[in-house]
């Protein structure tokens, strides 16, 4: 078989994989009582099945490090393997916690155990061992981040299939047609799930879903960086409206004495649903500026990589200005709105 038909098979297998597993996670979920219910810190209005993340992971699973393996510009055993057997540590440690919560420091010492094996693979012989720390804070941050960033139907689905397709193309531009296809197969499984988890949703992702997808972003995100650290910026740029919520975000709940890891509701997006917008509405937000700002600061940063850096940490400070004035409108909707049902 040819290695283009090789690669059209597994994006293929891996989208048709996704959308029979999630088929039968909404029955396990509804079987097992596995339920969101509305709560104070929640944006869903219904009671709504979660862990449909597990068709992700198993498409990904299933189609992706073979992938790697045995495609162009082929990636070692060991790199590969620390790949798929970190991303079933972290779906192991979500799906437990969908099914029985996790306290959170098993949760997060199992997290960096998994960051440091994919990492340790990662730079063994090809990079200074000064990077280990550095890679392990940014995965373990990147599972967390995208867990913070899933509250409202079809949101973290439409990021990861962006950054995806985004970091597939990329991986083509620097010659490495395995990693791109690898890439390719998540942002198939990726969009499998969102056909159930688009608003109004079937299903929601689950921590097995978000924390691993976290994972699996960072891990192709640091891919790229080995094979042309240059390549870092753009896919960084790529993240921008994610990133930049969750850590002001965090940041600024650090800085009221509150407990960043604990459930609330203050992110952007969950603004944007408080002031009266529909999910459909809050997701067409962060579409906006994906296709708007960041995906063409993205190609400007790999089309001009001298400047990548610069360019990046422009992005970064477009978006907090925006994440500032997202808030400011949002309060000023929903206090007008106040104002109009007082009188």
């Amino acid at each position: 078989m040819s290695p283009f038909m090789l690669a059209i098979r597994m994006v293929l297998a891996s989208l048709l994989v996704a959308l029979f597993v999630v088929r039968g996670a909404i029955a396990y979920a509804h079987r097992r009582g596995m339920l969101d219910h509305p709560g104070q810190r929640r944006s869903h209005t219904i009671p709504t099945p979660r862990g449909g993340g597990i068709g992700i992971i198993i498409a990904v699973l299933l189609t992706a490090p073979w992938c790697l393996w045995l495609l162009p510009a082929a990636w070692s055993i060991a790199v590969t393997s620390a790949f798929a057997l970190g991303t079933l540590m972290v779906a192991a440690i979500g799906w437990w916690d969908d099914h029985h919560s996790l306290p959170v420091l098993p949760r997060l010492g199992g997290q960096l155990t998994a960051c440091a094996l994919f990492a340790c693979a990662l730079v063994a012989g090809v990079a200074s061992w000064l990077w280990l720390p550095l890679l392990v804070l940014g995965g373990a941050w990147s599972i967390n981040l995208h867990n913070f960033m899933d509250g409202i139907d079809g949101l973290l689905a439409q990021q990861a299939l962006f950054v995806a397709v985004g970091l597939a193309l990329l991986a083509m531009g620097g010659g490495q047609p395995a990693l791109a296809v690898s890439i390719a197969c998540l942002a198939a499984a990726t969009l499998g799930f969102w056909y159930y988890n688009r608003p109004r949703a079937a299903i929601f992702m689950g921590d097995v879903g978000s924390g691993t997808l976290g994972f699996l972003l960072f891990a192709f995100i640091a891919m790229l960086w080995r094979v042309d650290w240059r390549l870092l910026w753009p896919a960084l740029i790529l993240s921008s409206s994610f990133v930049t919520d969750a850590s002001l975000t965090l940041f600024s709940r650090f800085l009221k004495g509150r407990r960043w890891y604990t459930p609330h509701r203050e992110h952007v997006y969950q603004w944007l649903v408080r002031s009266g917008m529909s999910h459909a509405q809050g997701g067409a937000c962060y579409l906006a500026w994906n296709l708007l700002i960041a995906a063409p600061l993205a190609w400007l940063s790999w089309f001009c990589p001298g400047w990548g850096w610069t360019i990046c940490v422009v992005t970064y400070l477009i978006a907090s200005a925006a994440w500032m004035l997202a808030k400011r409108y949002c309060r000023w909707r929903i206090q007008h709105k106040a104002i109009h049902v007082a009188t």
